[in-house]
C-alpha cells in the first residue's frame, strides 16, 4: 500500500510540474502530460502566449453557389498579467491583442477577397473569455455553449462581405499528437495543446459583394495553444484538413526547415467515423506537390496541387485548388495561403471530399 501511495504522489507531482514549465518571459509551456478539459478548454488560456480559433468551411446556397471561407481569431499575450489589462495612466494599455483574419472564395465566380482586423483588450476592442467560449475583436464574434460539443456561432462583417453562421459539432474533440500536445520540435516547449473539431454541420448565411446567400456546409475547427513552438531554422509550415465523404477526417502539418528538410515531429491524425483518432506520425504519411503557384502580389512561389498517401487510408489523393490565388497578402504582417481544395482519388478521379490547405513561410520566413 505504501509502495502505491508513493506512487501515486509521485504521478501527481510530475503532472504538476509537467503543467508549470514556463519560458523566460514567464508563459506557461505546452508539455506532457496535459489532460484536457471540456468544456473548459475551449475558453481562453491566458497563462501562454498564443491561442487561435480557426475555422474553415465549404458552404453552397440554394442557387447552387458554392464558396470556401476562413475566420481565424488569435489571441497574442502582451507579457503575463493577472489582470486583463496593464494598470497605468494610458487607456491604451494592454495585456492582449487579438488579430483576427477572414476570407472568401466564392468558388462560383472564381474571386478572394479577405480582411484582417486588430485589436488590443483595452478599451474594449478585443475580448477572449477565460470562463465561456466568447471571443472578439472589432465587431467580429465567435460565442458557445458550455458543452464539450458546444454550439457555435460565428459573426464577421466587412464592407460588402459577411458571415453569419452556426456551428454544430457531430463529432467529439479530436485531440491531435500524443499526451495532450501536438510537438513542433525537439525543445521542451516546441509544442502546443491542439484540438480539433473535424465536422461540423453549418448553416447561416453569407454576403458576398452586397449579396445575400442563404448557405449550408460543412465546416473545420482547430483551437490550438502554446507559447514558444518554432525553432530557429524553421521558416514555416504545410497544414492540410481533408473531409472525406465515408466521414473520415484527416489532418497532416509538415514543418519545413531552411535547409529543405522536414521537421521529424510533423505529424496528423486520422479521424474515425465514430470519432476516434488515430496519430499518424511523419512515417505514415507522404506529401508530394503537384505543381506551383507564383503570386502577383508578392511574386512567392507556392506548391499548387498536391499527391497524399496516408496510412490506413487506400489508394492515393489528389488535392486541387478551388482557385488558384487564396494568398493573404499583409504587407508588414504574416502574408499565406489559405485555400480551399477538392479531394479526388488519384487512379478513377473520382470526388472524394473537400479540404482547406494552410501554407506559410513562401513569403519570408514567419514569425510566431
Amino acid at each position: 500500500m505504501r509502495n502505491k501511495i508513493a506512487a501515486l504522489l509521485l504521478a501527481f507531482v510530475t503532472l504538476v510540474a509537467a503543467t508549470t514549465v514556463r519560458n523566460k518571459d514567464g508563459f506557461l509551456l505546452a508539455t506532457a502530460p496535459y489532460a484536457f478539459s471540456f468544456p473548459r478548454d475551449h475558453y481562453a488560456h491566458d497563462a501562454y502566449r498564443t491561442e487561435w480559433w480557426y475555422f474553415t468551411g465549404h458552404l453552397r446556397a440554394a442557387d447552387g453557389h458554392r464558396f470556401g471561407y476562413e475566420l481565424t481569431f488569435f489571441r497574442i499575450g502582451l507579457a503575463p498579467h493577472p489582470s486583463r489589462v496593464v494598470k497605468g495612466r494610458s487607456a491604451w494599455r494592454a495585456a492582449q491583442l487579438y488579430p483576427a483574419h477572414f476570407a472568401i472564395t466564392d468558388e462560383t465566380k472564381k474571386q478572394f477577397v479577405y480582411y484582417e482586423t486588430f485589436a488590443r483588450d483595452a478599451l474594449g476592442q478585443g475580448y477572449a473569455s477565460q470562463r465561456r467560449l466568447d471571443v472578439r475583436s472589432n465587431g467580429w464574434t465567435l460565442t458557445g455553449t458550455a458543452q464539450v460539443r458546444p454550439v457555435m456561432h460565428l459573426h464577421a462583417r466587412s464592407g460588402n462581405d459577411a458571415l453569419d453562421l452556426v456551428q454544430v459539432p457531430e463529432k467529439p474533440p479530436a485531440i491531435n499528437g500524443r499526451d495532450g500536445i501536438s510537438r513542433k520540435g525537439s525543445c521542451v516547449g516546441c509544442a502546443s495543446h491542439y484540438y480539433s473539431f473535424t465536422r461540423l454541420a453549418t448553416t447561416g448565411t453569407l454576403v458576398r459583394d452586397g449579396v445575400r446567400y442563404a448557405v449550408h456546409g460543412l465546416s473545420w475547427m482547430d483551437h490550438e495553444y502554446g507559447s514558444d513552438e518554432l525553432q530557429r531554422g524553421q521558416v514555416g509550415w504545410d497544414w492540410f484538413s481533408i473531409q472525406l465523404a465515408d466521414r473520415r477526417e484527416i489532418m497532416l502539418y509538415r514543418l519545413r526547415q531552411r535547409n529543405g528538410k522536414t521537421t521529424p515531429q510533423s505529424s496528423g491524425s486520422l479521424i474515425a467515423p465514430d470519432g476516434s483518432v488515430r496519430y499518424l506520425p511523419l512515417s505514415a504519411f507522404t506529401i508530394v506537390p503537384t505543381g506551383t503557384w507564383t503570386s502577383p502580389h508578392t511574386h512567392a512561389v507556392y506548391p499548387s496541387g498536391w499527391r497524399l498517401r496516408v496510412h490506413g487510408v487506400r489508394g492515393e489523393l489528389i488535392l486541387t485548388p478551388t482557385l488558384a490565388d487564396q494568398e493573404l497578402a499583409n504587407p508588414g504582417g504574416t502574408t499565406y495561403w489559405e485555400g480551399a481544395v477538392r479531394v479526388t482519388d488519384a487512379r478513377t478521379g473520382a470526388r472524394l471530399g473537400v479540404g482547406y490547405v494552410e501554407l506559410t513561410g513562401y513569403a519570408g520566413a514567419l514569425q510566431l
